[in-house]
């Protein structure tokens, strides 16, 4: 079979590493370079975790997701992945971060209780005035995002795919499964998937029913000379409490200490605009991490970061067949840790064609 996938964020190489593995013949698009510094699942370093708030069916399924990487491990030869444990942080009753302990107790997670003085004496960045109680789950981490876009490159590469990079797709015939690039060019296939992340609805506009696009920023940052052993040794932060929906990746193998918040999203129909931090932006988003971080004013902004993703209303996946083409979105801000599974999930259904059951699972509607 012949499978044209347009766009090369996680989930159309993840994608494209799946089809590829059954012998289908593979062309995989590409508006900008891989990884492409501007898409969703570009950037250093991504959270995988278990815990997630109300989210059950998505925390039931990070079994597959971390048993979907180790398969690609093995293909890769090398694993970029760091388990370095996923802290919380809850500033009130009812904050994001005791949400999350919620779910971790529904589905029977082990995890370690902190008490404020504990935790900061383990954590010295923190301010044990700050905050009710911390707990870690030893399970979870980072994913080194570039290097894995990097290494599933060559490897589509070294298995024969047609990898097309800096070529923007102008228009989608969803019913013939071809599309049309630059110079007018078509390239046909016997199936399309189309998994452009935030320019999805540049293609398919009468899907903005159903899909909103978002900007945010990240913002790296330079931690006090003395605190930086203790970042250094830290475990991913999935919510540092209060209202900011804040969290951290720590600078662990090589990345840098950084920091987003869920709070700084703004709506964005043109995903190719404003995609350069203004002035400030990386300092409005350092000082949201006060509390629950103590002397967070003298942390120095190193870079900021802008990524553009699509949203759904409940924050689930998105999947619609139209024709002989798979329109998906899988981000809603959390797409990234299941990259290897969707990939492997969206290959089988174009295998079997049941995109109900593709749909389900992308929703975590399975139990």
């Amino acid at each position: 079979m012949r499978v044209t996938i347009v766009g090369a964020g996680i989930a159309g190489l993840s994608t494209a590493w799946s089809l590829s593995k059954q012998g289908h013949d593979i062309t995989l698009i590409e508006q900008g370079s891989i990884p492409n510094p501007l898409a969703a699942s570009g950037d250093q370093h991504r959270m995988i975790r278990r815990a997630y708030g109300n989210a059950d069916g998505y925390a039931h399924t990070i079994a597959e997701a971390l048993d979907s990487w180790d398969l690609l491990w093995n293909d890769l030869g090398v694993s970029h992945y760091a388990n370095c444990g996923v802290l919380g942080i809850s500033q009130f009753a009812g904050d994001g971060a005791e949400q999350f302990r919620a779910g971790l107790d529904r589905m029977e997670f082990e995890y370690e209780m902190l008490e404020p003085v504990e935790a900061a004496a383990r954590y010295p960045f923190l301010d044990p005035n700050s905050f009710r109680y911390a707990y870690l789950d030893h399970d979870g981490g980072a994913l080194f995002s570039e290097r894995i876009a990097r290494d599933m490159k060559a490897w589509l590469k070294m298995r024969g795919a047609d990898i097309r990079m800096h070529t923007k797709v102008l228009a989608v015939d969803p019913h013939a499964a071809s599309v049309r690039i630059e110079n007018d060019t078509v390239v046909r296939a016997d199936q399309l998937v189309v998994a452009a992340g935030a320019w999805t609805l540049q293609l398919f506009p009468a899907l903005a029913e159903n899909l909103m696009t978002y900007r945010n920023t990240v913002a790296y940052l330079r931690p006090p000379a003395d605190l930086e052993d203790a970042w250094s040794a830290a475990p991913a932060i999935v919510d540092i409490g209060g209202a900011s929906d804040g969290y951290v990746l720590p600078p662990i193998d090589g990345m840098g200490l950084k920091f987003g918040a869920g709070v700084n999203k703004t709506l964005a129909p043109d995903p190719d605009a404003n995609r350069i931090a203004a002035p400030g932006e990386g300092d409005r988003l350092r000082r949201l991490f006060s509390p629950p971080f103590s002397r967070i004013d003298e942390y120095t902004v190193s870079e900021v970061k802008t990524c553009a993703y699509t949203f759904t209303a409940d924050k689930r996946f998105f999947s619609k067949r139209i024709g002989n083409t798979l329109v998906l979105s899988a981000c809603s801000g959390h797409g990234y840790k299941f990259g290897a599974a969707v990939g492997r999930r969206i290959a089988e259904s174009l295998e079997t064609r049941d995109d109900a059951m593709l749909a389900r699972w992308l929703r975590a509607e399975m139990p």
